[in-house]
């Protein structure tokens, strides 16, 4: 009788007192009250390809958890009151530190947004979130009118250190002269796309035989005039690899955008293509970005194999070398090529070639070797956003986020001839908390910089900046061709933005004296 009390005292006091507690995985208690829910997927105005926001597990006592409570402990459901289906994709993604990151793709535009976190059946923190007004989907062509009011919305940074540094070389632009002078510079040698934006519409003229990347230009222009109101400028994009403007600062320069700089030359930098497209594809079909790598960061830090890791293919002399480290010392190194095409003739010193490996199994191992490829190593994004620590090859070459990287605290700096790389693996080996250390540093700096929303922000700073700069009037020059918004019969959309006062914006934006 007395073992009957104390078991119906027990479950009385459950009920009363652990109402939003469930166990997780391991046996400790998770709090649905105590768990944390934040992030830019629960803001209206924050209109992303794939848009996302975050979990954080709690106990009882509000103490984060630091491991996985499992994976499938946290639903997501979401739901608008004035539609009885929504065409929306969720993804809850188990980021394996006690955090979940929640992305959701919406393939049309829906009112008042229900968005429902649950633990169980119960509501966690402050769910149901709800996103008013229309929430617009990535294919909607609605953009906001104000430019500030569009970076207020989006969180952005007051500046970027690289889009100050690339537009201090420029005092001023002159699009007229530029349209003259830059196709006959380089438009017969080299790939490039000259654009101007004109009330927010996009026109495009190429030059060179191999122009196939135009297509990742055009899509981000096409995402970013569908969100907010761009300037008027004219600017050219180069498509090649390697940065085009060598001359000295002290002599007549031309501005050309390309996805990566270097130390020589005075191109202004854009996130890579292969980071914009990952942004822009990302639910979509591509399967290795910002997102998906968070949910596959490989086994806990103290089973991951301590060697070194690389594959890729043979666009640089270095890449030899380090192939050849490989070979002199395998229970450190582990690296080899996946295709050969530069050194084609060479393939018997340096192969044979191994199969291909999934990116997310490259985190298997404690420490990535970033080496230069024919230009910058575009994958360094990808490699920070894991829990492995990037041992990075010095180089003349850089993308939009390299000089906000710190050496010894984001990665361990390599020299540039691999000289010292068995040394630092050594020092990773010997010093496992440091090195363990450095990798989180790395991953919080890819989560806080390089996800869609970071990437936006700089493209449309460095727009705005560099329309600052013009002192003639872009134009749709002669045999430019508009790029047309892609349409969806389907679901099409229909913008709520109220066009009153439209132009007194646009003009404030353009002529502050007007």
């Amino acid at each position: 009788m007395a073992m009957s009390a104390l078991v119906l005292l027990l479950v009385l006091c459950l009920g009363v007192f652990g109402l939003d507690l469930v166990w997780a995985r391991d046996g400790s208690e998770l709090s649905a009250d105590k768990t944390l829910v934040w992030g830019p997927g629960l803001e209206t105005n924050i209109v992303l390809p794939a848009r996302f926001f975050y979990i954080q597990a709690a106990d009882s006592l509000g103490k984060n958890f630091t491991t996985s409570p499992g994976d499938k402990v946290f639903q997501v459901k979401i739901v608008s009151p004035t539609e009885h289906f929504t065409r929306i994709w969720i993804q809850v993604l188990d980021r394996r530190d006690g955090s979940f990151l929640v992305r959701y793709r919406m393939y049309a535009t829906y009112a008042d947004l229900h968005i429902h976190v649950l633990l169980k059946d119960r509501h966690v923190a402050k769910s149901p979130y709800i996103l008013k007004g229309h929430v617009y989907h990535e294919g909607c062509n609605c953009p906001q009118l104000s430019g500030s009011d569009w970076e207020a919305d989006m969180h952005c940074p007051q500046s970027f250190t690289q889009v100050n540094r690339d537009l201090s070389l420029y005092p001023s632009v002159d699009p007229y002269l530029n349209a003259q002078e830059i196709p006959k510079r380089f438009g017969e040698r080299q790939s490039l796309c000259h654009y101007t934006i004109k009330n927010n519409k996009v026109y495009v003229k190429t030059y060179g035989e191999h122009v196939g990347f135009r297509i990742f230009m055009d899509a981000i222009l096409l995402s970013i005039t569908r969100k907010v109101w761009l300037p008027d400028l004219e600017f050219f994009v180069n498509l090649g690899d390697w940065p085009l403007e060598k001359r000295k600062p002290t002599e007549k320069l031309h501005p050309i955008f390309s996805w990566c700089g270097s130390n020589n030359t005075r191109d202004i930098v854009m996130p890579t293509y292969d980071l914009t497209e990952s942004v822009l594809e990302t639910m979509g079909r591509v399967s290795l970005d910002m997102m998906s790598v968070q949910a596959n960061t490989g086994p806990p830090w103290s089973e991951k194999n301590a060697t070194a890791f690389w594959r890729g293919r043979d666009s640089r002399q270095e890449r030899l070398e380090l192939v050849k480290l490989s070979r002199a010392h395998p229970d450190t190194i582990d690296a080899a090529f996946t295709n050969f095409f530069f050194f084609k003739h060479d393939e018997s010193l340096y192969g044979p070639m191994v199969k291909h490996v999934s990116f997310f199994d490259f985190f298997k191992y404690k420490y990535q070797i970033n080496i230069d490829g024919t230009v910058a190593a575009y994958r360094l994004p990808y490699l920070l956003a894991g829990d492995s620590v990037v041992l990075k090859q010095d180089s003349g070459y850089y993308e939009h986020f390299y000089h906000q990287l710190r050496p010894w605290e984001h990665y361990i700096p390599v020299k540039a001839d691999l000289g010292d790389l068995l040394e630092k693996i050594r020092w990773a080996q010997d010093h496992d908390e440091e090195a363990k250390k450095i990798a989180l540093a790395g991953q919080r700096f890819a989560r806080s910089h390089l996800m869609g929303d970071g990437v936006f922000c700089y493209y449309y700073k460095l727009f705005k900046e560099y329309a600052k700069l013009q002192i003639t009037e872009p134009n749709v020059r002669k045999d430019m061709v508009l790029v047309e918004q892609p349409t969806d019969d389907l679901f099409p959309c229909s913008c709520h933005r109220t066009p009153a006062g439209h132009w007194d914006v646009v003009l404030q934006q353009h002529w502050p004296g007007s």
